[in-house]
């Protein structure tokens, strides 16, 4: 059973209970799937972006408007949003009967809808920091904001094998994949696995993904329906075996103890754990920034891999910190060797604010550096000596 870490939620005053096992993840662990609940929490001014059910009432009064579709299935459709169950299969037939542009109709021109960004710019900080991002969403709200905060955002679906391979095997750091396509491309927008036949059937492609779900954590936000998703199962459930020994996380709204234990249980035949952020949509927003906050804090760089940003006025720290090393002028930084110091990397980014004499290595750091200067000094000794002494023979 996992302990539970307490943080101070600033809004409500009140304690916030994670899962430590989900924040003692690192970044590069996780694999993020975005539903419609981040798009409603971004943009709740455009009703299409809050669920499955607005998004269908939308685009069937778009299509009613653009005369693209038969009254009496405009009319029959209707019927389906307000009694069936399963609205994936309505969108779905909805897709195929009308015109993919009432998507473009009802999601044009998103950016200036951006309202309330706080979820976006938790997943950046998240992606930033190596945690991989997938979809079921027709928009690109993400990518929308991460432009806006000049990051290289790519959107990609499923169609291009080369870049689905790149992004699979974390090669596209602010690549999102669209499981169900980009309302951009109309073209593009699929519902149905059949619709993915030459992706479904590859094997290169399918191990790639599969081998996801088998070693990153996916951690859900923001989705409701996606484990019914026929494209999400086959391209991640159908396949996997002993899922329930695998270790992924939904974050859900409490609606009731009943049918919130019943998720609970349900959800751990697929290896996910169901954790609540509130019973209230408004609690959302802060609970993922709180998440993303403590998952944050774990990172640490990926040996060989890129490490974060560092601006110019802490390169020029790093540079005068480097002056009052010991050692000769051509090498301020010696080759420290495998140092188990608190600070793993000199490519850590240092607050401006709060830099002391200990702040660049740390205690335990320096005195690495200065045993290993002191090796290389006899080293030096060592072969002056063998040197005079060749001399003098």
């Amino acid at each position: 059973m996992d302990s539970v870490e307490k943080t101070p939620n600033k809004s409500e005053q009140k304690s916030r209970k994670f899962l430590k096992s989900l924040i003692r993840k690192q970044p590069q662990e996780l694999l993020l799937v975005i539903g419609t609940g981040v798009s409603a929490a971004v943009a709740p001014g455009i009703p299409a972006l809050c669920s499955w059910r607005s998004c269908i009432e939308a685009v069937l009064e778009a299509a009613e408007q653009l005369e693209v579709l038969h009254p009496g299935d405009v009319a029959e459709f209707r019927r389906k949003v307000t009694k069936d169950r399963d609205l994936l299969v309505v969108a779905h037939d909805l897709i195929r009967k009308m015109s993919p542009d009432c998507l473009m109709e009802v999601f044009d021109d998103l950016e200036p809808h951006i309202q309330k960004p706080l979820v976006l710019q938790s997943i950046l900080s998240l992606m930033e920091r190596g945690t991989m991002v997938l979809t079921t969403n027709y928009d690109n709200l993400l990518e929308l904001f991460g432009q806006q905060q000049n990051k290289p955002m790519e959107s990609l679906d499923l169609k291009d094998k080369t870049k689905v391979l790149q992004w699979a095997r974390g090669h596209m750091r602010y690549g999102v994949l669209h499981i169900h396509g980009l309302y951009t491309d109309p073209c593009g927008l699929v519902l149905d696995p059949s619709g993915y036949k030459d992706v479904t059937q590859d094997a290169e492609v399918m191990e790639a993904l599969q081998n996801l779900y088998r070693t990153k954590s996916f951690l859900f936000v923001g989705c409701g329906e996606t484990l019914r998703d026929q494209i999400f199962q086959a391209l991640f459930l159908y396949s996997v075996p002993n899922k329930v020994d695998l270790e992924h996380y939904m974050v859900v709204l409490k609606e009731g103890e009943d049918h919130f234990f019943k998720q609970q249980a349900d959800m751990l035949l697929h290896g996910i754990k169901v954790v609540s952020y509130g019973d209230c949509f408004d609690d959302f927003p802060g609970y993922v920034q709180d998440l993303a906050t403590q998952i944050c804090k774990q990172w640490s760089p990926v040996p060989g891999g890129p490490g974060p940003h560092v601006n110019p006025r802490e390169l020029g720290l790093l540079e005068r910190a480097a002056e009052c090393l010991p050692g000769p002028a051509e090498a301020p930084f010696p080759d420290l060797g495998i140092c188990q110091g608190p600070e793993r990397s000199l490519g850590l980014v240092i607050n401006a604010d709060q830099v002391d004499s200990t702040t660049l290595l740390g205690n335990a750091c320096q005195d690495c550096a200065k045993r290993k200067l002191e090796e290389n000094g006899t080293e030096v000794a060592k072969k002056l000596r063998q040197s005079e002494d060749a001399g003098g023979s």
